[in-house]
């Protein structure tokens, strides 16, 4: 009998449930249920909302027992930083405000009058984003300090999950260490800093590794779905688990975990928490057996998902890449400028930025796009030299995973930009590592490198030069 492992994998515009299996030593993958998300304008503020991903957490549950194929573990992944703030009955204070929500704008600010940038990064290393957890709550305590007051524990949003599942609190690593607060020495809460910013340190669950199991479903939720399964926290940040999914045992790899957004870096066994990282803007997120993903946040596939909504023809990614490949239009735009980040039109946006720099305003789909994907490949070739100047290494080969491998005009340019070959794949980077860990805790792996050894042997992987 079939021994199936759950990846429940949910991001920013879809959630899906991808259950794995081991067949002649080689992970086999399927899609059994997919849903949309996105965040919903409530009274003027971006919100997710949580009820109902919850329940299509548990509709693709009941899929499982209507296909017969009941997962023995599970697992649950999102994006990061946004959480849930519950009172002493567990119930949701406020609304669940997503990343993308204006009310942060000036909470830098806020935050620097206790301790400045420099010192913060000093101290966590974690890159400057102003929609990180360390913001947001001092955005909560300017203007609800009653839900800081009242909660008696917050959750990242997959640990909200994991709670309404199993009844069990865990706080996460790899998603913890996006909220700016942790400590990269001890791998816990800088509890010291929580005090100074005035957070409420009771309310901080101690944090957990990668593998520890949660516990097994209520009886409320047997009784609903018809089984009963063990949750195992995977790298619930979503890059975590993508960056588990690297296909190679060398640790001198950079990697992109590419799709909305870009995440673009390597893996170290200590945070470089130095001020050249810091005005490079790279990021010392936490990883599977205490490494680090040193990286740099890039809009990435965002800009492009954008426009081709924009688009007055209902076109496929391939059919862009196509008319994008046949442009020669020169003009670059920095991806990581703000006024890509949450643009009313990301065409405008783009062409404004190309129109204020001098260079060719582009008009159709293909030079819009074009411009677009040159401006990542650019902007991937920009990082590359920065990684090398700040380790003294160099690299021979990206390896780009997630639903960016599929872009092949995209992996040919980076390849150009960079100089490196470009192994691409697997597509499915964020549910092979979430269910990765589940199988290492399941002792189906020996270790990390046994675990990448078979994704390697199990999936598709392309090559660019």
């Amino acid at each position: 009998m079939e021994k199936y492992y759950l990846a429940v994998d949910i991001g920013a515009s879809s959630g899906r449930h991808m259950l794995a299996s081991m067949e002649d030593g080689r992970m086999k993958l399927e899609e059994i249920y997919r849903f949309p998300n996105g965040m919903d304008d409530v009274d003027g503020t971006l919100c997710w909302d949580v009820k109902r991903l919850f329940a299509e957490i548990k509709n693709g549950l009941k899929k499982c027992k209507e296909l017969g194929k009941i997962p023995s573990f599970m697992g649950i992944d999102t994006w990061a930083v946004d959480y849930v703030l519950l009172d002493g009955e567990d119930k949701v204070l406020g609304d669940t405000v997503g990343y993308r929500d204006s009310r942060t704008n000036g909470m830098d600010e806020e935050v620097y009058e206790t301790i400045s940038l420099s010192a913060l990064y000093a101290r966590t290393g974690i890159q400057k984003q102003i929609f990180n957890t360390i913001y947001q709550l001092m955005a909560v305590k300017k203007s609800h300090p009653e839900y800081l007051e009242q909660a008696e524990s917050m959750l990242m949003i997959p640990d909200y999950f994991d709670f309404l599942l199993t009844g069990v609190k865990k706080m996460e690593y790899t998603n913890a260490t996006s909220t700016q607060l942790v400590d990269p020495k001890t791998n816990d809460w800088d509890y010291e800093l929580i005090d100074m910013l005035g957070y409420n340190s009771k309310i901080f669950q101690p944090v957990s590794m990668p593998g520890t199991v949660v516990g097994s479903f209520t009886k409320e939720i047997q009784d609903e779905v018809g089984f009963d399964c063990t949750v195992v926290l995977p790298a619930t940040h979503d890059t975590g688990s993508a960056v588990l999914a690297v296909p190679t045992n060398d640790d001198n790899a950079i990697y992109i975990s590419s799709g909305t957004w870009s995440l673009m870096g390597i893996e170290r066994k200590e945070a470089d928490c130095s001020m050249a990282s810091m005005q490079a803007n790279f990021t010392n997120e936490g990883g599977y057996d205490h490494r680090f993903r040193f990286l740099k946040n890039i809009m990435g596939l965002w800009m492009i998902q954008s426009v081709k909504k924009e688009f007055e023809e209902d076109l496929s990614f391939g059919e862009i890449c196509e008319r994008a490949s046949k442009e020669n239009i020169a003009s670059i735009v920095d991806c990581n400028d703000d006024c890509f980040f949450a643009p009313k039109s990301m065409i405008k946006a783009v062409q404004d930025f190309c129109a204020n720099t001098n260079q060719q305003v582009p008009q159709t789909v293909g030079e819009i796009s074009a411009v677009v994907y040159n401006s990542l490949a650019y902007c991937y070739g920009e990082t590359v030299k920065e990684i090398e100047a700040i380790t003294g290494n160099t690299y021979d080969t990206i390896y780009v995973v997630g639903g960016g491998a599929n872009a092949g005009y995209l992996n040919e340019l980076t390849a150009k930009y960079t100089g490196k070959k470009v192994s691409a794949g697997p597509t499915e980077a964020t549910a092979i590592g979430n269910i990765a860990v589940q199988m290492l805790q399941d002792g189906v792996f020996a270790d990390l490198p046994a675990a990448r050894t078979c994704i390697e042997e199990s999936f598709d992987i392309k090559y660019y030069e």
